[in-house]
């Protein structure tokens, strides 16, 4: 394995691509650029904390779903479950990797206004149409099936259990670090602080580390996560990205649900599904504002006067439950659409956004990585085009809004 974990200089005074974040999103992209055969060049990811104890990453749920409104995202995620399923032959085959397995207990929408059931119907059609499998469900279908609900307020729902649910997304992760590593890409632990632009001001010719050194790069691609607006500044480039915090709930029941719950996402804002043993819930605050780069502090009666009322209003049997763990973690999340900022600046050429996933970017992150990739390889994008997320939307004050945001 070449590179270690704990370098913090980088081996070269200049690297073809330069990625600022080696999180999921960061190391997707560093695997599929590694990976690809017509790419020769040199990588460096610069991670300024190689424990990733407050990254997105170390706090998703882990979560996958088809149920979106716009085409585009539905074709990412269903090359997502296609990549899980058949992670070692991605993988090149490799017998150290391990199956991932794709948990399908699927997402359940439930609708208590005639607008949002008819927004449901409308996402359905496009997703049949995608060919996922989403249906809708009367009130009385509901009941049938998943007994537990209380649907006295509901007027629809909607589910999909194909390729939809759970899957240990830091099983990717880990194998794109130590992938790349061995595909020869440079990991170091230490933070850009600078960079310099070209005379003309199209390219950035290079980035100053904190420990000092200059490193002249050929492309940027920002993978900075919530963070990302402190990097694209350095290059005076401003986009829509700021932390909002998330909160998780592990909870244990004194009378579980008869099977699996799917991911249910309740009218409240709340959502909850089975998690092993346990279950898991999540919830935004009622008040939703952009937060310090370093809040990680809880605010523990959410728990009480939000999250666990909402469950137990949805799931009497929930009534009794305990709760085993929580944390907060942060969104990577655009203000502006709830849409990832997806490939160059238009001034910039050299600069790549991967930045604004607003909760997505675990299930993204395959086709994502391999989107910037081929990019970066050949100029363009050769498989699922990835347009719709260009920084020219914003420029030009254009949002792509993604209606079935979490």
């Amino acid at each position: 394995m070449s590179g270690s974990a704990n370098q913090n200089i980088p081996k070269k005074s200049s690297y073809d691509v330069v990625i600022i974040g080696g999180a999921m999103l960061g190391s997707s992209v560093a695997w599929f650029l590694s990976s690809n055969k017509d790419f020769n060049g040199s990588i460096l990811v610069v991670e300024k904390d190689p424990t990733y104890e407050f990254a997105s990453t170390s706090h998703t749920n882990s979560c996958m779903r088809q149920q979106f409104s716009a085409e585009i995202n539905v074709r990412i995620s269903q090359f997502a479950a296609d990549f899980v399923k058949n992670f070692r032959d991605y993988m090149g085959g490799d017998d150290r990797v391990p199956d991932v397995p794709l948990h399908s207990y699927g997402y359940m929408y439930l609708a208590d206004t005639n607008s949002f059931a008819d927004v449901l119907r409308d996402n359905q059609k496009l997703q049949a149409a995608c060919g996922a499998g989403t249906k809708i469900m009367s009130p009385e279908e509901i009941k049938r099936d998943y007994p537990f609900y209380n649907l006295d307020d509901i007027i629809a729902g909607s589910i999909n259990l194909v390729d939809e649910g759970y899957f240990d997304g830091n099983t990717l992760f880990d194998w794109w670090k130590r992938s790349a590593r061995e595909n020869g890409v440079d990991y170091i632990a230490n933070e850009v602080v600078a960079m310099t632009r070209s005379d003309s001001g199209r390219k950035v010719d290079s980035i100053t580390l904190k420990s000092g050194e200059i490193v002249s790069c050929g492309t940027i691609v920002n993978a900075s996560g919530p963070r990302a607006v402190l990097t694209s500044r350095m290059a005076g480039i401003e986009i829509p990205v700021e932390p909002r915090k998330r909160y998780t709930f592990i909870f244990d029941a004194e009378i579980p649900v008869d099977g699996d719950l799917p991911l249910t996402i309740d009218p409240s804002g709340v959502h909850m599904r089975s998690d092993g043993a346990y279950y898991l819930a999540g919830c935004p605050p009622d008040e939703d504002p952009a937060v310090d780069y370093e809040d990680f502090t809880q605010d523990h009666s959410i728990w009480e006067t939000k999250a666990w009322p909402a469950i137990a209003a949805r799931i009497p049997q929930f009534e009794a439950i305990k709760l085993v763990n929580s944390w907060a973690g942060h969104y990577a999340f655009n203000p502006f659409d709830q849409n990832a900022i997806i490939g160059p600046h238009t001034e910039v050429e050299n600069f790549l956004f991967v930045n604004g996933f607003s909760g997505h970017g675990f299930q993204q992150s395959p086709a994502v990585g391999r989107g910037i990739s081929e990019l970066i390889a050949y100029g363009e994008y050769r498989s699922l085009d990835l347009t719709a997320f260009s920084f020219t939307r914003i420029e030009q004050n254009r949002p792509f809004v993604e209606k079935a945001v979490i």
